[in-house]
């Protein structure tokens, strides 16, 4: 076979095992005898798969090539007799004995008969010399070592055992350059065109106009539907997971060379992608020479496509418009820096780790070398947690970890974490552990799983978000990487560091989740949540500790280290290129031990070093300033900002910390001083106090903080007497949820377009159909409604100076995206009484499918072309909520018009399980991979909690209704981040559960200025917020923990006088959020039209927190949160 042929199974390979492949890959590694893969052979000989070990061996050599091959198999066949003595099943040795052992006798008939003589012993281990055999499990490992040094060692092996060094997807992008080439030399090169196969050269027909746009955008799906419904792979949603699998594995850019998005069902080809890089950064494009009259780039299935095509175009397109102004930055100043002293802590310990909770930014996480754990609320100096370190469960501990606790050795904190949504905390120790606690309130951590995760020390933890699942990624001296859910499930195991592992980052890119490492040896590896391998081999700069993080946007990569010799290192990577940018100065020429730094703001840098804290601006190399905070740092200072870069944990000598604040953060301090002031108030005279709010405060802030006075979210009492009716009164912009105290809090009203950032979608008024069902795209680019037609449109944002992000905002309007075809997404409705009809939707996790249903059968399509792909579910019945299992996308769950719920497989077009529970039809369906649970909801007001491994189901509750209304009408329901409290919607309340226990937590009723019926709520991306809309055309925005009404937007923000006083009213019957920006949401109305809403940018939210002791108000609590369905200890939690 010639060189290039060879190479050729080798970008095969590659292919198979990218696309998951896995019996193909090793099939065609045996029967072309071109790599030998070990780390495959181990698994099997680990397994003990005995036949499957000799066939793949074949491929490469026999028995009697040589004498190493022979000693290989003479190995394996002696281990798999031993096994077979050893479960005393005599008539399979003799067997093996006389078919496999026997071959070895005319070389070695004395060595033959002893093992015959193994046969009448009762314990083959009374052979002397095989005294010392333990278990299966460890004479196969050790029998693996041996085959290992015989297989390396034997000629016939040589040159087979390293697979070449290839770029990701090296076929992919070879197809796709020829495919671009072949456009390339069109005589009429068309936008998009319709590539239906690889089996024969491309060519363009003449454009039907005179202008043929460089931009060539290839649909997704342009083979022609098979005959049967291809199968969609164990994971991934409509396309194989393989591809999603690369579409993640190629979106490292410079980190992990050319990339491949998601491929179709059918096509097999996938376009070079990147991960977008920062505007000033241009990724760098390896591309074949193309003649100057270079038309354009040919994209295949993306769904960024439009953005992706954009950033490689060579040159600016005469189509596209460019905005050549730019947002003006705010001026930054040193004193945005948090450099004063606010106040000292005494720990008692030495502080080893250090983390701000991401909203209540003055709580502190603290771990200490003494293994206690601290959770510190620092403006008022309340120690509020404490937890000493304790082994939950010594019986579910390794036996290792049990010997070096034994030896009496001291365990510390290596690292202390809060999850996104501060909901979990994560404490790795010096030994073997991982503690993770549940954080439901202010005094409380509550155990959640103990694991013993690594052998030796656990050095770094932190939180991620694979598959939109939290978990738990970790790594430790044993040289690994590893990542759990919350139940202490291991989910990945990430093997390839020579070397103890020092830190983890986890991070994401748009779709892509991945995870970078640095190991004590100055190695960067980066994972992707698959089996594949390290996608990144790089060296840090002074080869030693280092840590890596990102700015606050994601879209600045950083570093810090300090080398064996104490040299330390603050560098800035180019992504795009995985290679250094920046090299930042200022450190003294040998570090104590190794450098701790943060980032903060987008802006600056900070890291801690000779007893001082050290500044830098990002863009500027050289040292911005250092501080001392008066003296007694610890030589090589721990530091830790909170979220909004106002104040600065910073660790001191004296087995304490201090904390640091800028005017804000000091702002901060001084609010709480003056409310423990108030505390000491007389209480009657506080309840007696009434405050409405001004209008008069146009100059000072856009939002109308008006609240009435019946309002059941009245202001606290009014301050030293004061009252401020009548008065201007300007928000202090303080950390989130910390207001001036000062001043009494407010409802935010926004009454007017001018108080927050709108956009209506074009194209999108339609009186004749209502929007029923409406979605962000998972990417966050783009808007899908499904009108009660039945047909849906999408509406998509593009990336240019306006919006570098290319991500859905209020501030840019999109476009109405359709393909060339002009093919519209209509469901199937023939012979469907669209009045009575309830239709569901669900899209796929990468954005290529969407399936949706109108009363007739439930069709599947394809994103980009708008294809019918396949239908399925005819009725009777018909299906009311679509569901994707969240491990397995090939599975659905249909919830159905007769009430039953069908688990139905796409792969092989059949109902698993039909769940039989509620009486009315099904019109909500959410699953909890937490708990490993689906929970239903149905037009019966029931709710009933179905097992995800058997289907059966635990329990039922009936949804409490308050007095007087009837228990009828669509319920919602949708998981908290942490996949445990649930939201439930229903027209007569919001409720909260906590469905480990399906315990009611918290209820609140429509009420007072918000008394219409509920239409749809759904909670923030963060779960932070709950976006509430109402039938009378008010949006609630509540603070997701105790249903506290924060902001209230009036239906004359966004509807024009005429619907304001039209004969039929206009309001919101969906709302939807997006999934990256926890305070944009987007609305579907009855007039057809769909809106994106956000605050404004000098507020950034949507009002503030009301505060916990908001006085007694006609003898019940001022919260709208409360009503008569809490228990006393679950309410104002």
């Amino acid at each position: 076979m010639s060189s290039l042929s060879r190479e050729l199974v080798f970008l095969i390979l590659q292919f198979l095992e990218e696309e998951k492949f896995k019996e193909s890959v090793h099939k065609l590694e045996k029967e072309s005898g071109f790599f030998f893969n070990m780390k495959y052979f181990e698994e099997k000989v680990q397994a003990g798969e005995w036949e499957e070990v000799e066939k793949y061996l074949s491929g490469f050599t026999k028995v009697d090539d040589n004498r190493y091959s022979m000693k290989i198999f003479f190995e394996i066949r002696k281990q798999k007799y031993l096994e077979a003595l050893d479960r005393q099943d005599k008539a399979k040795a003799v067997e093996i004995l006389v078919n496999d052992l026997k071959v070895f006798s005319t070389f070695n008939e004395e060595l033959y008969k002893e093992i015959t003589q193994l046969l009448t012993l009762g314990n083959f281990r009374e052979n002397e010399q095989l005294s010392k055999y333990g278990d299966t499990k460890t004479a196969r490992s050790i029998m693996f070592i041996e085959l290992k040094k015989l297989i390396e060692a034997n000629p016939l092996f040589r040159d087979k055992l390293v697979f070449p060094t290839l770029k990701s997807s090296r076929l992919r992008t070879l197809i796709n350059q020829s495919l671009n080439w072949q456009h390339q030399l069109c005589k009429n090169p068309r936008p998009n065109p319709d590539i239906k196969t690889l089996f024969t050269d491309h060519s363009c027909s003449p454009p039907n106009g005179p202008l043929a746009p460089t931009t060539v955008n290839l649909p997704v799906a342009a083979v022609a539907k098979p005959a049967s419904y291809t199968s969609l792979g164990p994971h991934g949603p409509f396309p194989p997971t393989a591809a999603a699998a690369a579409a993640n594995a190629n979106a490292l850019a410079g980190w992990m060379a050319n990339a491949s998005a998601s491929s179709s069902v059918q096509a097999a080809v996938v376009t070079a992608s990147s991960i977008p890089v920062p505007q000033n950064q241009v990724p760098i494009l390896k591309r074949p020479r193309t003649p100057p009259a270079n038309s354009g780039m040919v994209d295949y299935q993306s769904t960024d496509h439009e953005q992706l095509m954009k950033r490689l175009r060579p040159a600016q397109s005469v189509e596209e418009v460019t905005y050549p102004t730019q947002r003006q930055q705010a001026p930054w100043s040193l004193d945005d820096l948090p450099g004063t002293v606010a106040m000292t802590i005494h720990q008692g310990s030495i502080v080893t780790s250090m983390d701000f909770h991401p909203s209540h930014q003055t709580l502190l996480l603290v771990g200490s070398n003494n293994g206690d754990i601290t959770l510190w609320e620092i403006v008022s100096r309340e120690r509020l947690v404490s937890k000493p370190f304790k082994i939950w469960d010594m019986t579910a501990c390794s036996l290792a970890f049990q010997a070096s606790v034994a030896k009496d050795t001291p365990i510390s904190v290596s690292r202390v974490t809060w999850s996104p949504d501060g909901s979990f905390v994560g404490v790795a120790f010096t030994k073997h552990l991982i503690h993770l606690y549940a954080y439901p309130g202010p005094n409380d951590l509550r155990h959640n799983v103990e694991i013993d995760a690594h052998v030796g020390g656990v050095n770094d933890l932190a939180f991620a978000h694979p598959n939109k699942q939290l978990c738990v990624v970790s790594c430790g001296d044993d040289k690994l990487i590893k990542v759990w859910d919350l139940t202490g499930r291991k989910m990945f195991n990430f093997e390839g560091h020579e070397a103890p592992v020092y830190s983890v980052c986890p991070h994401h890119k748009e779709n892509i989740q991945f995870i970078f490492s640095t190991a004590v040896d100055g190695k960067i590896k980066a994972w992707l949540y698959d089996n594949v391998g390290s996608r990144v081999d790089y060296d840090a700069p002074g080869h030693g500790c280092t840590r890596m993080l990102y700015s606050a946007d994601g879209s600045r990569l950083f570093s810090c280290g300090t080398s064996k010799d104490g040299d330390s290192y603050l560098v800035e990577w180019n992504e795009s290129e995985g290679a250094i940018k920046r090299t930042y100065t200022g450190f003294r020429k040998k570090s104590a031990g190794v450098v701790q730094f943060d980032t903060t703001k987008n802006h600056y840098l900070a890291a801690g070093e000779d007893s001082q804290i050290k500044f830098w601006d990002m863009d500027n190399t050289t040292l911005l300033t250092s501080i001392d905070a008066e003296g007694g740092l610890s030589s090589v200072p721990r530091l830790r900002f909170n979220k909004d870069g106002n104040l600065l944990a910073v660790t001191t000598a004296d087995n304490g910390l201090k904390i640091l604040a800028n005017a804000v953060g000091l702002r901060t301090f001084r609010a709480i001083e003056v409310q423990s002031f108030e505390a000491l108030r007389s209480p009657i005279e506080s309840a007696a106090a009434k405050v409405s709010g001004s209008s008069a405060i146009t100059n000072v802030n856009p939002v109308n903080c008006k609240v009435e006075r019946s309002s059941p979210v009245r202001p606290s009492p009014i301050i030293n007497g004061v009252d401020p009716t009548g008065r201007s009164m300007e928000k202090t912009r303080t950390v989130e949820d910390v207001t001036d105290r000062t001043k009494p809090w407010q409802l935010s009203e926004i009454m007017d377009a001018v108080q927050c950032r709108l956009v209506t979608m074009p194209d999108s008024t339609d009186s004749s159909s209502k929007v029923v069902r409406l979605l962000y795209t998972n990417s966050g680019v783009g808007v899908l409604a499904l009108g009660a037609n039945g047909v849906q449109k999408l509406w998509k944002w593009t990336r240019n100076e306006q919006n570098p992000s290319g991500k859905a905002t209020a501030s840019v309007v999109p476009n109405h995206w359709q393909p060339n075809s002009g093919l519209l997404m209509t469901n199937d409705v023939l012979g469907v009484n669209l009045e009575e009809a309830v239709p569901c939707i669900a899209l796929s996790k990468n954005d290529s499918y969407v399936m949706s249903a109108c009363g007739g059968k439930v069709s599947l399509f394809n994103m980009m072309t708008f294809k019918v792909m396949t239908t399925f579910m005819p009725p009777p019945p018909a299906s009311t909520f679509l569901a994707f299992h969240p491990q397995d996308n090939n599975i659905i769950a249909i919830g159905m018009e007769d009430s039953t719920i069908h688990i139905y497989n796409v792969r092989v077009d059949e109902v698993k399980s039909k769940l039989k529970g509620h009486q009315k039809r099904i019109t909500g369906l959410a699953f909890s991979t937490n708990l490993n649970i689906l929970v239903s909801s149905g037009a019966d007001a029931q709710l009933c909690v179905w097992s995800i491994d058997t289907w059966e189901k635990r329990k039922s509750v009936a949804v409490q209704i308050p007095s007087g209304k009837a228990p009828a009408g669509d319920t919602r329901v949708q998981f908290h981040s942490d996949q445990i409290r649930l939201l439930v919607v229903h027209e007569t309340q919001l409720a909260i559960y906590d469905t480990s226990k399906m315990d009611h937590i918290r209820q609140w009723v429509p009420q007072e200025v918000l008394s219409a019926p509920i239409s749809s709520a759904a909670y923030s991306c963060n779960s932070q917020l709950v976006f509430a809309t109402f039938c009378d055309g008010n949006i609630g925005v509540f603070d997701a923990d105790s249903l506290r009404l924060r902001c209230r937007i009036a239906p004359s923000v966004y509807l024009s006088q005429a619907a304001l006083s039209g004969s039929q009213p206009v309001y919101p019957l969906v709302v939807a959020v997006h999934p990256l920006d926890s305070n944009q949401f987007a609305i579907g109305l009855t007039d057809g039209s769909v809106k994106v809403i956000e605050p404004i940018e000098s507020e950034g939210k949507w009002g503030s927190n009301p505060p916990i002791d908001n006085g007694i108000l006609n003898g019940r609590t001022g919260s709208s949160s409360t009503t008569s369905n809490h228990t006393p200890d679950q309410t104002q939690r």
